[in-house]
């Protein structure tokens, strides 16, 4: 019973859709609202914010759309490139280790919670691939 559930191609595609749609909805609002992420990079001190808004922006959406379509069969791509960069938002915009409390409790929380959405996308890369 339970895997023809979990077998089931609509579950996955949905899964996909639901790990994929904060990165999604992000990279759409970038694109409208470009000066909001070139802000967002410029307030971590990051060099040519104009180029890593459109980077942020580009991974968002192709890693985004490839892990839903599976256009390919690159979802496995896009989950790996969506995992990546939740991991390297961690040191760069929730440092946790660099405050006082009660900053330092509430960015340990978020880097925890992209940690675990990292593994999320990485089962997902690697359910793609078997």
């Amino acid at each position: 019973m339970a895997s023809a559930v979990l077998g089931s191609p609509v579950l996955m595609v949905a899964a996909r859709v639901m790990l994929a749609s904060f990165f999604l909805i992000a990279g759409i609002f970038g694109v409208f609202n470009f000066s909001s992420v070139v802000q967002e990079v410029m307030a971590v001190h990051l060099p040519a914010p104009r180029l890593l808004a459109l980077a942020i922006i580009a991974t968002q959406l192709v890693g985004s759309l490839l892990l839903i379509s599976n256009v390919g069969g690159l979802a496995w791509l896009g989950a790996m490139l969506l995992a990546g960069f939740t991991l390297v938002c961690i040191p760069l915009g929730h440092p946790f280790w660099q405050f006082d409390e009660p900053k330092r409790t509430a960015d340990m929380q978020i880097a925890l919670e992209h940690v675990a959405v990292a593994a999320g996308l990485l089962i997902a890369a690697i359910a793609n691939v078997r």
